[in-house]
């Protein structure tokens, strides 16, 4: 493949949300060897290897079966941070192409999940299964969660706990409140960050027939919706300490409280012109990433030095290699080089 084509695809795969997948696998992870002294290199780095895989084949399969419903054709709002990839719009991407790429990763991801459900317990096909339909049938017939109210509330409970809870029985061959609490912040950040790019796309989906809670309630309820679900992943962190659940550490996770303060802000007076609240997007993206890496280091701090070197190291050296090109993108729009070049470097959902 030409690196033009390279490029086209790795706009396709939107790897830089894949981080609502790998963030809360690398936690439970962490939180088995904190909490339980339990590690297992091999089984990790299948876990996370499963979730980039299925993480991208969905955001593959929203994008054809979006494309497909004609949800795009209507996306003219100029909101860099909702709509597809454009690649199956613009006609970079055929759309049988992408059916068989991410029916491919889809295929891997779940011969890993079955390698994994048996040699660690049947529970995991449990979770396989649950992951997988509500990857796929996020925006695919006939379910289409993303159509009918639901999808935000399927995505909370796989991209929060669902995958805590995975990444964490794999380690362990249990289950644990103190991978629930740990992870259940990121799944309702998730909920969050879905509601806030589905306001810029109000007009577009309801046109589409795509009735998301946005879409059915109107912007002013989704803003409303935003700011509850929001403020409420920072209560469930405070919840989770208070309990003894997480680390007294955790609390450094607080630290993005003025990131998604000045995100609440942006919203607020802008919701209803979709390019100038592009901001509040990008800040939530902010907001989830960086919570979960400074949750991430709190229990890296909680257990180094507990006698296992890889287990305390090896989930933080991934989370940086994961990162990286997150970051670069990230670096791009916050510090562009050339405003006419900021477009280029935007993140499109």
């Amino acid at each position: 493949m030409s690196l033009k084509s390279l490029q086209v695809w790795w706009k396709a795969f939107r790897f830089h949300y894949a981080s609502a997948s790998f963030i809360p696998g690398i936690l439970g992870g962490m939180i088995a060897w904190t909490f339980e002294g339990q590690f297992h290199t091999g089984y990790f780095l299948l876990v996370l290897l499963g979730l980039v895989l299925n993480h991208l084949a969905l955001n593959m399969t929203d994008d054809y079966y979006d494309f497909r419903h004609l949800v795009d054709a209507f996306d003219s709002h100029g909101n860099p941070y909702s709509g597809g990839s454009g690649t199956l719009s613009k006609g970079l991407i055929s759309p049988d192409q992408m059916r068989h790429v991410f029916a491919g990763f889809y295929i891997i991801a779940i011969g890993i999940g079955i390698f994994l459900g048996i040699l660690r317990g049947s529970f995991v096909l449990f979770l396989l299964a649950f992951g997988f339909f509500c990857a796929f049938f996020y925006t695919a017939p006939p379910i289409r969660f993303g159509y009918r109210g639901l999808g935000e509330i399927a995505q909370l409970l796989c991209f929060g706990p669902g995958i805590g809870l995975g990444a964490y029985y794999v380690q362990t061959q249990k289950l644990s409140w103190e991978a629930f609490w740990g992870t259940l912040p990121f799944g309702i950040m998730l909920f969050s960050m879905i509601t806030i790019n589905e306001i810029p796309d109000y007009l577009e989906d309801r046109k589409a027939g795509k009735l998301n809670l946005v879409a059915r309630f109107g912007r002013e309820a989704g803003v409303k919706l935003f700011i509850l679900s929001l403020l409420s992943a920072y209560g469930a962190i405070l919840m989770g300490i208070f309990l003894g659940k997480i680390p007294f550490v955790g609390l450094i996770s607080l630290l993005t409280l003025p990131i998604a303060f000045k995100t609440i802000s942006i919203l607020r007076g802008n919701y209803q012109d979709p390019v100038k609240m592009a901001p509040a997007n990008l800040g939530m993206i902010c907001t989830h990433n960086f919570t979960g890496i400074l949750l991430i280091l709190a229990y890296f701090m909680e257990g180094f030095g507990s006698g296992n070197l890889v287990a305390s190291t090896l989930p933080l050296f991934v989370l940086i290699i994961l990162y990286i090109p997150i970051a670069r993108l990230i670096g791009k729009i916050l510090f562009p080089r050339n405003r006419d070049k900021v477009r280029e470097a935007t993140i499109p959902t």
